[in-house]
């Protein structure tokens, strides 16, 4: 008993010691609800954007805005705000955005980055060999596959031809002369031109860079088939270029004789352009590029992807703008090109925003995923029921593959599968997943389709569950989203209680008005006219035209006539300081002096001055709607502090100071 006793009092203080470190953390009380010192600080420094040194001055003036604010957020709870639907959805989708940078492996997504900086300065040109495989193919012709792709890389690495062996048995239609739109276009025989990060699936890229010069890559699988590469290039990062060019185009088959013929012409163009002629003249007439040679020969940037190997071998050897090259062929025709401008790459710092807007949107970004949930079954503890899976593994047949399966009694199938932490995930939750998700697919083995179906299935429950706890792993994310709750609950409150009721209030808009009406009083003012030139010529005869007291229309009639829009004028009240062109002018009635205001002449008349009268309130209804609004707000906070009685805790904010 005395133990027990003992253990009781242990207890029982222990509570009390947390309870009295917790009451001395409070801050403030609003009604019910307890704030403490960090919650109040974290919003202060966030804030405090300029820096400001935190003393017991803005501390306190921040405290008076904070309290304000927590009065109001209060109300809209109170009003059940927060359980309307609407409101519901729109944190929602705010949460969704402000949960993704959480949602990923930072360590591999930082990897990843670095890795694609790297890449992204070296521009590759590789040549390919393609066997063709679906991704989701049967075991016996992804061995068939491979065994193909690698017999034809033998044969390569004893010495056959690359090219040839490309044109032969590569299942990329490129590779082979084909027919398009009645012309014969030439194969690539394999060669894909330069490329560099982000143009390439990831696997077919990984191999790419990882591939020495000039050597032949092992075979790589992506979702296309079994590939074998040959890096024929290397060379720094083109970046992004601007050029204009003339196209000879080379029309219908290429003959020996139409070859020579192109080359002299554009050999003869070339002369002329050094001999002085403009580069853009020579473009417009003798250019066969109809999308270019009505501007000049002016292409769109690009990249070392967007343009055939030749072009950009050409390219990359020019480096200063306004630089033009010797004619050069393509299987295109005879091109002549000048350099315009370029776009090098940037630093890490500059670059890495749009990298990992690259990446978030690239086959790359489920290495970071496949990373993440590892991490979180590893973090969480991951538990597997093998009989339980192998059970309901057993109700999926091949109708799966055609997009037809059907479970009868899905509610029997109430056993728990796997946990993760301490949640539970369900048989029927699985099954109920695969339905959802079939569709006609060709057939493969079926267990093994079983299987990938079951591995996204746990990936998008993992993910899941680590979403469902951001806000208690992460304090900073709990409180972004209490920011960005009470940020939603304030708006529509206010606009409801204040801002939009001001601006409907007609009859409480006009009493506030008469009762201020001092407020609104129209300092002394000028009737004038403004007179605006877009050239200097006719200023004088203006300016000598309103002296002699002829009227606005006729001075704009007179200077305007039988001419492009040279004078435009302004005729309004203004008062001073309004205006800074007529402050300029030294306030005085008549016409002034001609002064240059931002590249154009301008002269004011002042016709007389108007002394200190009563606005309507027609004249100045925005400001006084948002007079009527702080009024609103201020009687508002008052009612709510007596509905929820403040309480500071002194000591506790003595302690900050």
């Amino acid at each position: 008993m005395k133990i027990i006793s003992f253990l009781l009092l242990i207890i029982l203080l222990s509570g009390f010691v947390a309870s009295a470190q917790k009451t001395e953390n409070v801050l403030l009380s609003i009604g019910n609800e307890q704030i403490t010192k960090e919650e109040f600080l974290a919003v202060y420094k966030k804030n405090n954007v300029d820096g400001d040194i935190m003393d017991k001055k803005s501390i306190e003036e921040y405290l008076d805005l904070y309290i304000k604010f927590k009065l109001k957020v209060k109300e809209a709870q109170t009003l059940g705000m927060d359980t309307l639907s609407s409101f519901r959805n729109e944190l929602n989708g705010y949460r969704e955005q402000l949960a993704q940078p959480y949602l990923i492996d930072e360590e591999t997504n930082k990897a990843l980055i670095e890795e694609a900086y790297t890449r992204r300065k070296e521009d590759l040109r590789a040549s390919h060999i393609l066997i063709r495989l679906d991704k989701n193919a049967l075991p016996k012709d992804t061995l068939a596959a491979y065994n193909k792709i690698g017999k034809i890389r033998e044969e390569i690495l004893q010495g056959k031809d690359f090219s040839a062996m490309a044109e032969q048995h590569s299942e990329d239609p490129s590779a082979r002369d084909r027919n398009v739109q009645g012309r014969i276009m030439p194969g690539n025989k394999g060669d894909l031109g330069y490329f560099t990060v982000f143009d390439m699936v990831y696997p077919f890229e990984t191999a790419a860079y990882n591939t020495p010069l000039n050597e032949i890559s092992l075979p790589v699988r992506t979702d296309f088939g079994y590939h074998i590469l040959q890096i024929t290039d290397r060379q720094p990062a083109m970046g992004k270029v601007q050029c204009a060019h003339i196209l000879l185009k080379y029309n219908g088959e290429v003959t020996p004789q139409q070859r020579e013929e192109l080359k002299e012409k554009a050999t003869a163009i070339y002369q002329e352009i050094r001999n002085g002629k403009g580069f853009e003249e020579a473009a417009g007439e003798y250019s066969e590029d109809p999308g270019s040679a009505s501007k000049g020969g002016v292409l769109p940037w690009f990249g070392s992807n967007r343009m055939i190997p030749d072009f950009i071998k050409v390219v990359t050897k020019m480096k200063s703008p306004g630089e033009i090259s010797e004619p050069f062929e393509t299987a295109f025709g005879w091109h002549i090109v000048k350099l315009i401008d370029t776009k090098p790459i940037r630093t890490f710092e500059e670059e890495k925003d749009d990298i990992k807007n690259r990446l978030a949107r690239s086959d790359r970004s489920d290495k970071s995923k496949e990373t993440l949930i590892k991490k979180i079954c590893k973090d969480y503890g991951f538990t597997e029921f093998q009989k339980e899976k192998n059970d309901v593994f057993a109700t999926i047949d091949s109708s799966v593959f055609q997009g037809t399966l059907k479970i009868d009694n899905l509610k029997r199938y109430q056993k728990t599968i796997f946990t993760i932490g301490d949640k539970k995930i369900y048989q029927h939750e699985f099954l109920n997943y695969l339905l959802d998700h079939q569709k006609k697919i060709q057939p493969i083995a079926l267990e093994s389709f079983i299987e990938e179906q079951y591995n996204a299935f746990v990936g998008e429950k993992a993910i899941a569950y680590e979403d469902s706890n951001l806000e208690n792993k992460y304090p900073e994310f709990r409180l972004l989203m209490q920011e960005y709750r009470d940020g939603i609950l304030l708006f529509d409150l206010m606009d409801k209680k204040i801002w939009s009721y001001a601006i409907r209030d007609t009859t409480g808009l006009k009493n506030f008005y008469e009762k201020h009406k001092a407020n609104y009083i129209w300092k002394e003012r000028a009737h004038a006219t403004l007179y605006t030139f877009t050239n200097e010529a006719p200023v004088k005869k203006a300016r000598k035209l309103a002296k002699n007291g002829v009227s606005v229309d006729e001075i704009l009639n007179e200077i305007n006539a039988g001419s492009a829009l040279i004078l435009t004028t302004e005729t309004g009240d203004f008062e001073q300081g309004s205006n800074e062109i007529i402050d300029a002018t030294g306030w005085e009635k008549g016409v002034s002096k001609t002064i240059n205001h931002k590249g154009k002449y301008v002269f004011v008349t002042i016709h007389e001055f108007i002394p200190p009268t009563q606005k309507k309130l027609s004249e100045c209804r925005g400001l006084v709607i948002s007079d009527y609004q702080n009024y609103l707000e201020e009687v508002w906070v008052k009612e709510l502090m007596e509905k929820y009685p403040v309480t500071v805790h002194q000591e506790v904010l003595d302690a900050i100071n």
